[in-house]
C-alpha cells in the first residue's frame, strides 16, 4: 500500500503537529505503507521524512526543479522525483497512491486537498480522502464542507468522500477499510 501525505513546510507552529505527524509516520512504517510527499526538509515535511527514514520505512519526495536550486529537497530521502511545474507534481502525487492523507498545512496543503476532493467528486479518482484534525485544525473546513451541502452546493452524499479524524493512530484502519465510494461522482462518459 501507498500514500500521499500533504504537510506543511513551516516550522513555525505549535509541538502538537510534529507529535501528530511523528505518530501518523511511526503507523505507516509499522503497518508497511509507501508514503509519496512534497520532499520538504522543514515543518511537518521534515518531520514526516526524519521519522520514517529512523523507523526504516519508505518514502518518496516529489518537488519541482526551482525548489530543489533553493535546496528545500530533503537531502536523506534516497527517491526523488524533480518536475517542471507544481501542476506536474501534484498530478505525480496521485499516481499509483491507495490514499491521500492532509496533515495541517497552509494554502499549498489546502489547494492539495480541495484538488482531491475535487478529482474524486468528478470520478478522476476512487480513494480514500482522510484529513487529520490535530487541534481542530480543520474544523473550520469542515464546517464550510457542510455548509456546501447544506446549501445545496453538493448533496449529503459527497460527505463520504473525505473523513475528518481526529488521531493519527485511526488513519491505518480508515485507509485499511476504504471501500470503493463512486456513488456520487460524476459520470464523464454520460451525456446530459
Amino acid at each position: 500500500m501507498k500514500v500521499c501525505v500533504y504537510c506543511a513546510s513551516s516550522s513555525n507552529i505549535d509541538a502538537q503537529y510534529f507529535e501528530a505527524t511523528t505518530k501518523l509516520a511511526k503507523a505507516l512504517v509499522k503497518a508497511n505503507i509507501e508514503v509519496v510527499y512534497g520532499g520538504g526538509a522543514k515543518g511537518l515535511m521534515g518531520k514526516l521524512a526524519d521519522t520514517i527514514i529512523e523507523e526504516g520505512g519508505s518514502i518518496k519526495g516529489i518537488m519541482p526543479k526551482f525548489m530543489n536550486e533553493v535546496e528545500w529537497a530533503h537531502k536523506k530521502v534516497a527517491e526523488f522525483e524533480f518536475t517542471e511545474t507544481m501542476h506536474e507534481r501534484k498530478a505525480k502525487f496521485l499516481e499509483g497512491v491507495d490514499g491521500v492523507i492532509a496533515l495541517p498545512g497552509g494554502t499549498g496543503t489546502l489547494e492539495e486537498l480541495l484538488e482531491a476532493v475535487t478529482l474524486k467528486r468528478l470520478g478522476l479518482i476512487d480513494l480514500p480522502i482522510l484529513i487529520l484534525n490535530t487541534n481542530g485544525f480543520y474544523q473550520d473546513l469542515q464546517a464550510l464542507m457542510d455548509r456546501i451541502v447544506k446549501e445545496g452546493f453538493m448533496e449529503d452524499k459527497h460527505h463520504r468522500m473525505w473523513t475528518f479524524t481526529q488521531e493519527p493512530e485511526e488513519i491505518i484502519g480508515q485507509l485499511k477499510s476504504y471501500q470503493t465510494w463512486g456513488e456520487g461522482s460524476i459520470k464523464l462518459s454520460d451525456k446530459g
